[in-house]
């Protein structure tokens, strides 16, 4: 390794993937990536495997394995928060759902003083220059020739086919594609497999490019602060191989999360300046909004039992996974090469919201995000949970520890809006699902189940059964208010030099739908940001609107 870099890029997850493969480009600049994850070996399935899915969720060896403070409004829950602890981040254990978020998200960052360059004109050709999307790659709000290579879900069997006809039946719509022209509405979903596989940030971004004499990656690598002289970052103290070394850098940008970020940044001596010195931590520069206006989607399970033998629910059978991985490591076809969430949509609650604030998913099994299945037969269920919620929370080191993890507090249902919204979800979840169409396999509710059925009795299940959907964002938000960390414009942080932040923590506001695609599209505009490139030019092709919008 070299003693200096022109860019060391901190954290080696979805953003820091993208940013590698863009800033390196140059052969004259010299990039240093740092993840304290491990590799993401080719041989692992549980990575690879798109059904393999929760596996990794709650495994030390691929999972930091948070847990938020006790949730106040939550009966004094903590809500387990997995996040990826490998090269690719999160996007080596998540989902594989690619949802961009609604066009009217963008225009609401674009309405913050200092964000017009964020409205979706400006954020479309980002959108297209990342993507390859195979199931429409003639469409002009579709890329065709980015790194992320997009399949549709096969949405095959009678389960998918009742489910859409169910949902029309209740009075929502088809769309053809929700990251085009028309997002409301129900559709198959675009997915990050590839030939069978998933297909990460690193294995998109940054492996094609590992060869480049001027990238270094290094795993294992536990960055524990930013160095400052003055206010001027000039390199990153860091911990590998049980040894502590200090590497300088022309730029420090910050990739690790709207979880880490914000604990870096903190113990770095970027923050609250009272709260910094209450922990004996030398401040650099004040702003009090690192680590507040955290933001996350919370999702429950609606699950109904089937009356017909058409599930998927024999394949969670264990004497059948040594067949199911066999058919999926030499053909790579089969139950194991599907990430199951294959279908759902976007709909709005109440006629007063100018745009969708649920967002389904659709699975033609009943089975948990870690794995567990209600006993019984066939099933299938949808997930479901505001997508709007304007509960807030924050991000808090808790001491000078960098391996202490930081106090997670999201404040799940503090608000009227947010338990009003809950209990608006769980009827429209009911009411597509007990349509004519799916009369012929709905065995009965199995959760939350029929005794649940007043507002008071929906909020309790909720407190009691809900889960994070895995979408923490918007806790170094870009903006120019005193509470913003970030410049929308250079992607600096305020008041210092030398100092970048490009992850999901830049986000003012959560998008209506799963993160890794805006994380995705920021750092693709970042990158042009950091470099001074010229921006692509604003695309403003039309979006559906709601009639009283």
């Amino acid at each position: 390794m070299r003693q200096a870099y022109d860019y060391i890029i901190v954290g080696g997850g979805s953003a820091g993937c993208a940013l590698a493969n863009r800033l390196s480009k140059n052969p004259e600049k010299s990039v240093l990536v740092l993840e304290a994850g491990r590799r993401d070996f080719k041989w692992d399935v549980f990575i690879h495997m798109p059904a393999g899915l929760a596996f990794p969720i709650g495994n030390r060896f691929y999972d930091w394995k948070y847990e938020s403070e006790p949730e106040p409004y939550m009966n004094n829950r903590r809500i387990y928060h997995a996040r990826g602890k490998v090269l690719g981040g999160s996007s080596s254990i998540n989902g594989m759902i690619w949802q961009r978020g609604n066009p009217l998200d963008y225009q609401r960052w674009a309405a913050d003083p200092g964000m017009e360059n964020w409205d979706y004109a400006h954020c479309l050709p980002y959108f297209k220059r990342m993507e390859n999307c195979l199931a429409d790659p003639d469409s002009p709000y579709r890329g065709d020739a980015g790194p992320l290579q997009l399949e549709r879900g096969p949405v095959k069997g009678p389960l998918f086919k009742a489910f859409f006809d169910s949902a029309q039946q209740a009075g929502f719509s088809r769309t053809e594609d929700v990251n085009g022209y028309r997002q409301e509405g129900f559709a198959a979903f675009d997915r990050n497999v590839r030939r069978g596989r998933r297909l990460s940030a690193a294995r998109a971004y940054l492996y094609p490019v590992k060869n480049r004499k001027n990238l270094s990656i290094r795993t294992r690598a536990m960055v524990e602060r930013v160095l400052f002289e003055g206010t001027q970052a000039v390199g990153v103290q860091v911990l590998m191989k049980g040894k502590r070394r200090e590497i300088r850098a022309k730029e420090i940008i910050l990739c690790g999360g709207a979880i880490n970020t914000p604990q870096i940044l903190q113990l770095s001596g970027v923050g609250n300046a009272k709260e910094l010195e209450a922990l004996g931590i030398k401040v650099v520069k004040d702003l009090p909004g690192v680590g507040e206006n955290l933001q996350d989607h919370l999702e429950v399970y609606v699950q109904y039992s089937c009356l017909q033998p058409v599930s998927m629910q024999p394949m969670l059978k264990l004497w059948k996974r040594p067949f199911i991985g066999a058919q999926w490591l030499f053909l790579r076809k089969g139950p194991g090469a599907t990430n199951h969430f294959e279908a759902g949509g976007f709909a709005r609650s109440n006629e007063k919201i100018i745009y969708p604030n649920l967002m389904f998913h659709f699975l033609p099994l009943a089975i948990r995000y870690d794995g567990t299945a209600p006993s019984g037969g066939h099933g299938y269920q949808v997930h479901v949970g505001p997508m709007y919620s304007d509960s807030r929370g924050s991000i808090k080191i808790k001491s000078v520890n960098p391996m202490e993890k930081p106090a997670l507090k999201f404040n799940y249902l503090s608000t009227e809006q947010d338990r009003s919204e809950w209990v608006e979800a769980i009827h429209v979840a009911r009411k597509i699902l007990t349509q004519e169409a799916m009369a012929p396999f709905n065995g009965g509710e199995v959760s939350p189940g029929a005794t649940v059925e007043t507002g008071a009795q929906i909020l309790e299940w909720v407190r009691k059964d809900a889960e994070t959907a895995l979408h923490p964002s918007c806790t170094a938000k870009m903006g120019t208010d005193e509470m913003s960390v970030v410049d929308p414009n250079t992607m600096k942080v305020h008041g210092v030099e030398g100092l970048r932040v490009v992850d999901a923590s830049v986000f003012p506001y959560v998008t209506n739908g799963n993160i890794y695609s805006p994380v995705m599209m920021v750092a693709e505009k970042a990158a042009d940001l950091i470099l001074g490139n010229s921006p692509l030019p604003p695309e403003p092709l039309p979006f559906y609107r709601a009639s009283h919008a």
